[in-house]
């Protein structure tokens, strides 16, 4: 699957610890060669028709939104943040 960024993606991405950011590389990186791979935890939200949560770590996670064959990556942060934000 294909995917893009907006900038309030790197907006929150500019944000997280070193670390982080490098998860998010590796979890994007597998998105692009198995969107369904069990560690990225791929998961569709209520909040509206084609929002999609990863996971990046086990304290945070991606949400994109689904846009035909593409995937529009729209927020990442921690899972706190994303329950506050994003209820499944």
């Amino acid at each position: 699957m294909k995917s893009r960024t907006v900038p309030s993606f790197w907006d929150c991405h500019r944000r997280l610890p070193a670390h982080i950011r490098e998860a998010a590389r590796k979890a994007f990186r597998l998105f692009q060669d198995s969107p369904a791979h069990p560690s990225l935890s791929l998961e569709r939200l209520i909040r509206g028709p084609g929002f999609w949560s990863v996971r990046v770590t086990r304290d945070y996670r991606a949400v994109g939104v689904r846009d035909g064959d593409e995937m529009v990556w729209i927020w990442i942060g921690p899972h706190d943040e994303f329950d506050r934000q994003f209820s499944r």
